[in-house]
């Protein structure tokens, strides 16, 4: 994901906002993220190393956007700064995310990936705290922090221990979305405003294909084909996981504004879950639906 530009939504009519037109995009929006722990799960489940799997993911993307923005006719920025910082952006966002939970899904299920996606709004919380001039501390924002924490904790099952492969795939989502989190905080402050969305979106998802070209052959040898099922996996999962969302993203930015947009990562959770619980038979357990409500309850809190 990525933070976009907000255009302030023009003004309705009184039909307009009784049935928003955001909507089908918002809902459409979440299942395709919802589903790409899914798509994840079957690419590594079939033998795909989690580094071409966050390859694939950035490429597929890249070439999905590469069509919008050819299409618009809109070409990526010139400028080295713009450039300097989607490098960044691209490590944050894409790069290391993408193989951190392409690992994780590998020692746990989608349906639990999916939960850890939710607290992505908590740590992007703790970066802006920390590093965006005029953001405060509050009570309620310290109250939710500390709950969304505790949800961390009751999906972790920490009762249990910290052992295993579980535990090693739980702290990679967790990795995952703390890379999410000062993504976002780095976004807003030197990349978001350089551009048109759709052009900034390109040359990240650019960046993070040749970074990923660079460092996957060196850490995890030679592609191989994955097999039919999971060929069709991965390119979804970059032509509309890292390609499509963010041209819907926009429009819902752009129709509801920021606030709603950002709201998708709720819903996103239960996708996944019943995604991962009707197609691939992984049932969550009780203290994976308890933790992820605790984390979500965190997260409205806080904001």
């Amino acid at each position: 994901m990525t933070e976009l530009r907000e255009t302030r939504p023009a003004r309705r009519s009184a039909g307009d906002r009784a049935t928003p037109r955001w909507i089908p995009g918002f809902a459409l929006l979440s299942l395709i993220w919802g589903a790409s722990f899914a798509l994840i799960k079957v690419a590594v489940d079939a033998g795909t190393a989690p580094m071409w799997v966050a390859f694939w993911r950035c490429f597929f993307g890249a070439v999905a956007l590469g069509a919008v923005c050819a299409v618009r006719r809109i070409a990526p920025p010139r400028d080295r700064a713009t450039w300097a910082h989607a490098l960044v952006v691209a490590v944050l966002f894409n790069a290391v995310p993408f193989a951190l939970f392409s690992y994780g899904e590998t020692r746990v299920s989608s349906v639990l990936a999916g939960i850890w996606n939710a607290t992505t709004p908590l740590t992007t919380l703790v970066f802006v705290l920390g590093l965006i001039p005029g953001e405060r501390p509050t009570a309620r924002r310290v109250l939710g922090l500390l709950t969304g924490f505790a949800g961390v904790l009751v999906v972790l099952g920490v009762w249990h221990g910290l052992q295993g492969g579980t535990a090693t795939g739980d702290l990679a989502c967790l990795g995952a979305t703390t890379c999410y989190g000062a993504a976002f905080t780095y976004t807003r402050r030197y990349f978001s405003g350089r551009g048109d969305a759709a052009a900034l979106a390109l040359t990240q998802v650019l960046c993070a294909t040749v970074e990923l070209a660079v460092v996957t052959p060196l850490l995890a040898g030679p592609p191989s084909w994955p097999g039919e099922r999971a060929g069709v996996a991965l390119v979804v999962l970059g032509a509309a996981g890292t390609g499509l969302a963010y041209v819907i993203n926009l429009a819902v930015i752009r129709a509801a504004g920021t606030t709603v947009a950002a709201s998708v990562t709720y819903v996103t959770p239960l996708w996944s879950t019943l995604l991962g619980a009707w197609l691939l038979g992984e049932p969550p357990g009780w203290n994976t639906l308890a933790g992820g409500a605790l984390v979500l309850a965190g997260v409205i809190v806080s904001r």
